[in-house]
């Protein structure tokens, strides 16, 4: 892994699990860390357990729940009000809902926290890091998108919910993103991409009801791997000297490999890019040029 002295590098969903562990091996590397989370007090305790345990005093927080669009806001100006460009983007928060829930825009919750908000981020973000000599964007994704599309007529999955349906054409979006991105962004500073962390034994199901949760994790805690371990492509794309310059892949155990063949379709990432653009609210013009 590279030395991060002098970078700095944003996480999102850093108070547990892979974000955090993400979050303590940059920190170590001597990285300036920005954590995000909802919870203030977590992210208090948790700016203060990666600085005791990595001995970095540059940590820092921001506070918002990523399935608004008006907090992503909000942190990214308090981002630039700080800061004056970003080296790592880190879009690793993320749920899974065992019933269909509505976030405060109105959008279906797996899709405004898993899809939405790593977009929302990304953008509004795009200037800090174009400001970095060289910057790199990571978006956690999931094995789970296998097999999945995007279904255009019915994003909101408002005619039929399935959990892991939803959860699984989040992480789809995720890929699509990530390449559409890649392309926006040849021939800058900027790289993007994406990974599967593999089965992790986190506490993502929390926001599922408590017995699928208990369940959850009694299923998989025999073939889990520990955040650390589930972090560890996280870590490798967002400080190794090896992927340097690599972009628009999709990783796994620290190596690219190939998403599902529908993710590479440029017709359905342009035209997801298109309606992101517009159910957040940005200029419905190629964003990045």
């Amino acid at each position: 892994m590279g030395n991060l002295e002098g970078k700095t590098c944003l996480i999102t969903g850093a108070t547990a699990g892979i974000g955090y562990a993400t979050a303590l091996e940059i920190a170590r590397l001597g990285g300036s860390v920005i954590i995000v989370g909802r919870n203030e007090t977590k992210c208090i305790q948790t700016a203060h357990s990666l600085t005791e345990i990595s001995r970095n005093h540059s940590v820092d927080y921001l506070i918002a729940d990523l399935s608004s669009q008006a907090q992503i806001r909000a942190i990214a100006h308090e981002f630039y009000r700080r800061y004056n460009h970003l080296d790592v983007l880190v879009n690793n928060a993320g749920g899974f809902f065992m019933r269909r829930k509505v976030s405060e825009d109105g959008f279906e919750m797996t899709f405004a926290l898993n899809h939405l908000a790593y977009f929302l981020l990304t953008l509004l973000l795009l200037d800090a890091l174009k400001a970095s000599a060289s910057a790199r964007i990571v978006n956690v994704s999931s094995g789970s998108h296998l097999h999945q599309h995007m279904d255009f007529n019915d994003l909101q999955l408002k005619r039929s919910y399935n959990p892991m349906k939803a959860y699984g054409r989040s992480k789809f979006a995720n890929i699509l993103f990530t390449y559409e991105l890649s392309h926006q962004l040849s021939g800058s500073n900027i790289t993007a991409n994406a990974l599967t962390p593999g089965m992790v034994a986190t506490d993502m199901w929390k926001f599922g009801n408590r017995w699928f949760a208990s369940l959850i994790a009694s299923f998989m805690k025999p073939f889990s791997q520990s955040p650390l371990e589930g972090a560890q492509t996280s870590i490798y794309l967002a400080t190794s000297p090896e992927v340097a310059g690599v972009t628009g892949k999709y990783f796994a155990d620290l190596k690219p490999i190939s998403s599902d063949p529908g993710t590479y379709d440029p017709a359905a990432a342009q035209k997801l890019w298109k309606i992101s653009l517009e159910l957040v609210n940005l200029p419905k013009q190629v964003y990045i040029q």
